[in-house]
């Protein structure tokens, strides 16, 4: 069975939370496995508004140090603290972030209730941050005014289906099914050659998802987004205000669907807002213009990453 990869969008907002827009904050959902990417103030909120299970999130993924990133963290783990949690947690992000979180309970002398593991991020190139089982998580460099990395996830090979009716007209031995299932062909101690492709459904292709937080236009970004299923790439203003996405490290949304683009992703979600566009569907427009497959996203909307074959 395929197990479920989704994304949740809680916040899309750049620096200040207005419109009904909030900062930036995504659940990613690979089968019975959550994760957290960015948690901007009011991540806890929206988590409640829209019914996710904070308590289900194991590993969370800070991208950079400014405050719309990461403001909602201290929140989120005191309220773990408060409700008893006892599950690990593992948090992801840039030098400083456990500085930040150490100082701030042992100033408010609260010793937390569950384990808490912090792992420093390099901007210095594709880095291994998770290997699950079923998926790993990479960081990338971006392009901003202080160290900042994106989050690339990518579903691993699982075990193959096999076809029943083959299995009906054929006793195979046990140790056959297991070799099958993982992929290789199976000889037994006569010779009898057990094939992959005989008894067992091809595999689907495999899945990933890319979440670029803040950046300056950056064409070689395509090195690490190349060919992703789904990417979240900020795009925080209009082509009129192109200057000032320059002087400040962002980018336009047709800036962003450049990047899109020339890295052959199949869909490209934008976000990361300014405060200063009310409607967004001009921007939407300015996008399309160079990559069909964008879309604005919506906070509380879950978008599923689909294969290219879908």
């Amino acid at each position: 069975m395929i197990p479920e990869f989704e994304v949740t969008i809680l916040g899309n907002t750049s620096s200040i939370p207005v419109h009904g827009r909030n900062h930036t904050a995504q659940v990613i959902r690979f089968g019975q496995e959550c994760l957290l990417l960015d948690c901007g103030e009011g991540t806890q909120i929206q988590m409640r508004k829209f019914k996710i299970k904070s308590s289900r999130i194991s590993h969370i993924f800070i991208s950079h140090l400014h405050g719309d990133h990461y403001l909602g963290l201290i929140g989120l783990l005191s309220s773990y603290h408060l409700s008893k949690r006892t599950q690990p947690l593992k948090i992801f992000g840039p030098q400083g972030l456990d500085e930040i979180i150490t100082s701030h309970f042992r100033w408010s002398n609260t010793r937390l209730a569950y384990p808490l593991e912090f792992i420093q991020t390099h901007d210095d190139g594709l880095n291994l941050l998770l290997d699950h089982p079923r998926f790993s998580v990479y960081s990338f460099p971006l392009s901003h005014r202080i160290p900042t990395t994106g989050f690339l996830i990518k579903e691993k090979q699982g075990l193959r289906s096999l076809i029943k009716e083959k299995l009906q007209e054929n006793k195979i031995p046990l140790q056959a099914i297991h070799e099958i299932r993982s992929g290789r062909d199976f000889t037994d101690e006569l010779g009898n050659v057990f094939r992959v492709d005989e008894y067992a459904h091809p595999l689907p292709p495999l899945r990933s998802y890319a979440f670029c937080s803040d950046t300056k236009f950056e064409p070689t970004l395509r090195t690490f987004l190349r060919g992703v299923d789904l990417l979240y790439h900020e795009s925080t203003f209009m082509e009129s205000d192109a200057q000032r996405a320059a002087d400040t490290f962002h980018c336009t949304a047709k800036q962003a669907a450049e990047i899109a683009k020339i890295s052959e992703v199949k869909n490209l979600l934008l976000g990361h807002f300014s405060s200063r566009y009310v409607d967004l569907t001009e921007m939407l427009a300015e996008a399309q213009t160079v990559f069909t497959n964008s879309t604005l996203s919506e906070e509380g909307k879950t978008y599923p990453i689909l294969s290219h074959h879908e």
